[in-house]
């Protein structure tokens, strides 16, 4: 199929671009902008005070319709869609946009990016519905194999449309720390640091992203590795310095040690790179299911080896023993503190690990990468 212009429907929770969005919001701005370089790109998406009804950011227009008055936000983005007539619609992460479009747009080519098993699953949809809105789809973009099957088992007869397209992340602006050693050591002086090893947490503080377990387990990193610190990073939502029950519950827990753990409010994702240089290793300890989790990519472009759970997509994504060391959510906090206490004790690992993940990035996990796979799944199309 020749596509010369694409019109990308984001879910609406969030303003595109942001830099405290949801990571949904983060992809959809940088596949824009790779897919802009070969066609005309609209992203449609949610109207905030912060940002005008139209404008353009480099190759992609953005569109953000008004629906104040009670009008649904798809009801507003398809009144705006609907005189475009693009040769592709991609709805990102809400199937039921694509049953929508496909009731009033009935020839038009609508694909499915589908970036988690959330929006297919109860409480969210049953699964007689979720199949129906998945039908309506031409194809439907996956981020992991996991995601993949999950998808297939909840409806079978779409097997033939999904496609596995990992994400990506920018090696310019996730860089390793040889490419900003001086700033890195003027932030950890900054922080009193200087000298320390450092663990990075980067993530919302919810009981699904494994914080609690994490801290569990740090008594004994801390007492194999007295110079060890941990900067959990992050709020209870995107954006958010909300001091919930779950955050006190964490910060009780690490006020035992004080000069090992620190909370840092939640930053903007353009402030998240400068954080993973820091890091010797990056925590990954999710307790629920993830179909990808963009924070395993951009530790790997930081040449950072991650130390995560073995759920969902990440092994795909995590190499055991390669690229970082992935744990049993059965005994998580004994088998995390023994792989980081690991990686701190061994430089050489960290820097040989370090290494096959800039490797498996430049590879697989850029967003010119992620770009190049989307146009080549958009030509099976009719």
């Amino acid at each position: 199929m020749n596509i010369s212009s694409i019109a990308i429907v984001s879910p609406g929770s969030f303003a595109v671009p942001s830099g405290t969005s949801s990571s949904v919001e983060h992809v959809v701005e940088r596949l824009a902008d790779r897919l802009s370089e070969t066609a005309q790109v609209t992203v449609l998406g949610r109207r905030t005070r912060r940002r005008p009804a139209r404008e353009q950011i480099g190759g992609v227009t953005y569109v953000r319709p008004s629906f104040k008055s009670g009008l649904p936000y798809i009801e507003a983005v398809y009144r705006k869609l609907r005189p475009m007539n693009p040769d592709l619609i991609q709805v990102e992460n809400r199937p039921r946009f694509v049953r929508y479009l496909r009731k009033r747009m009935k020839r038009a080519t609508i694909c499915l990016g589908l970036h988690s098993i959330t929006f297919i699953s109860k409480p969210h949809i049953g699964r007689k519905e979720a199949a129906e809105c998945l039908r309506c789809a031409d194809l439907i973009f996956v981020n992991s194999d996991y995601l993949r099957r999950e998808v297939i088992r909840r409806a079978p007869s779409v097997a033939h449309k999904v496609v596995v397209n990992p994400l990506g992340a920018d090696p310019s602006i996730f860089a390793p720390r040889m490419f900003h050693e001086e700033a890195r050591q003027e932030m950890l002086a900054s922080l009193g640091l200087s000298g320390r090893k450092v663990i990075v947490f980067a993530g919302r503080l919810m009981p699904m992203k494994g914080v609690e377990q994490l801290l569990r387990a740090m008594p004994a990193v801390f007492a194999a590795h007295p110079d060890a610190v941990l900067l959990v990073i992050g709020g209870a939502g995107y954006g958010s310095t909300r001091q919930t029950a779950y955050v006190r519950k964490l910060k009780r827990l690490a006020s035992r040690y004080p000069d090992h753990i620190r909370f840092i409010p939640y930053v903007s994702h353009d402030s998240i790179p400068a954080w993973f240089r820091l890091a010797d290793v990056v925590a990954v300890p999710s307790m629920r299911i993830e179909a990808f989790g963009l924070v395993n990519v951009e530790a790997m472009s930081s040449g950072v080896p991650v130390v995560a759970t073995r759920v969902g997509g990440i092994p795909e994504i995590v190499l055991h023993e390669a690229t970082g060391l992935l744990v049993p959510i059965q005994s998580v906090e004994a088998e995390l503190a023994q792989a980081i206490s690991r990686l701190l004790a061994d430089e050489d690992l960290r820097r040989q690990m370090g290494q096959r993940s800039l490797e498996r990035v430049a590879e697989l996990y850029t967003w010119e990468k992620m770009a190049e796979r989307q146009r080549a799944f958009y030509g099976l199309l009719p």
